[in-house]
């Protein structure tokens, strides 16, 4: 069945938040585990998956639970409002209209990032007579989860060409799917998602496929995504919320300084998981800074294109309402 944008795009909710410059010292650990319920994306990791995998969280009162998969970051935050995970992870823009639609949330750290390595690749087969952004019009594009990264790397995509932002028809097809559904001609792209690069470099080696564009050529480079808590779990957690960030840090930082035994650990996150860990070789890396930094515009250019789209009011939100301070134990 297709699921158009339009259906889920009033009701999505959209991504934002920054890590303070630098790593505190690891704060003290509570008494009691502290249980981070979470769903784990096809294909993929976050930081804070692989710090588990490292062994990062013993001894620091954290226990990371997979319980589930999200099809996307709008059903993420869904999730993380209906208290049925403790974890959220989702595109910037869809936080951010998360949190001005009311819920309490807090974005701790940036779960990804695009570069000129770490990219979504919108995919064309070899004869397409898409050439060019202004050609995706009228199209049919097939991405993960409608709402979220890659539906607003479109509409800006669309928007920066002078073409309505709703020129192209996306249709929702999970990541495992999206090479077989291009190549049999179902859909005229199949986008790729940053953190889907494993099924990207399958559909490429498998060749007779090409890149129309990707988002970085679109957007720059910046954050995006970011892995959310509620302010009332940081609240009752402090420490907990504290060392969970610190060392979903470290261990994007130990991905950057050691990408191969990276891909080897990843494989084995996707063995346990019943997935093919052989996808892990075409893994490219979570795209963050040192540290997992974010900057003032990974968030205001978000900000910003929403504003300009009246999907949020200007002046409403601010980084400071949603960005994770250490320490802060308030609820608003």
């Amino acid at each position: 069945m297709k699921i158009t944008r339009r259906s889920l795009l009033a009701g999505a909710p959209f991504a934002a938040g920054l890590l303070a410059a630098g790593l505190p010292r690891i704060a003290f650990a509570e008494a009691a585990p502290v249980k981070f319920r979470s769903l784990a994306s096809r294909g993929s990791i976050s930081p804070h998956e692989l710090a588990g995998e490292l062994g990062y969280f013993k001894g620091l009162g954290i226990e990371v639970e997979n319980v589930g998969y999200s099809g996307g970051g709008p059903e993420s935050l869904f999730a993380l409002a209906s208290g049925s995970v403790d974890i959220g992870s989702a595109a910037t823009a869809a936080v951010i209209n998360s949190i001005s639609g009311g819920n309490d949330f807090v974005a701790v750290y940036p779960s990804n990032g695009i570069n000129s390595k770490v990219r979504s690749v919108f995919y064309v087969l070899d004869d397409s007579p898409i050439k060019s952004i202004a050609d995706i019009a009228g199209k049919t594009i097939a991405v993960n989860t409608l709402g979220a990264h890659l539906d607003y790397t479109v509409r800006e995509a669309l928007h920066s060409v002078g073409l309505s932002p709703d020129a192209a028809n996306l249709v929702v097809v999970p990541g495992p799917q999206l090479e077989q559904t291009l190549r049999s001609r179902q859909v005229d792209i199949a986008a790729l998602g940053y953190w889907q690069a494993t099924f990207a470099g399958a559909l490429v080696d498998n060749g007779g496929v090409r890149g129309v564009f990707n988002d970085t050529d679109v957007l720059g480079e910046l954050a995006g995504g970011f892995v959310v808590l509620r302010r009332d779990f940081i609240a009752a957690h402090p420490d907990a919320a504290r060392n969970f960030v610190e060392q979903s840090a470290r261990a994007s930082d130990w991905s950057l300084q050691n990408p191969d035994e990276a891909r080897k650990v990843l494989a084995t996150i996707l063995d346990k998981r019943g997935e093919n860990g052989e996808l892990a070789r075409y893994w490219t890396g979570f795209g963050l800074r040192q540290g997992a930094k974010a900057t003032d515009r990974d968030i205001d250019f978000w900000v910003s294109v929403l504003e300009r789209d009246g999907r949020l009011p200007k002046g409403k939100l601010k980084a400071a309402d949603i960005l994770y301070r250490p320490g802060e134990t308030k609820t608003n």
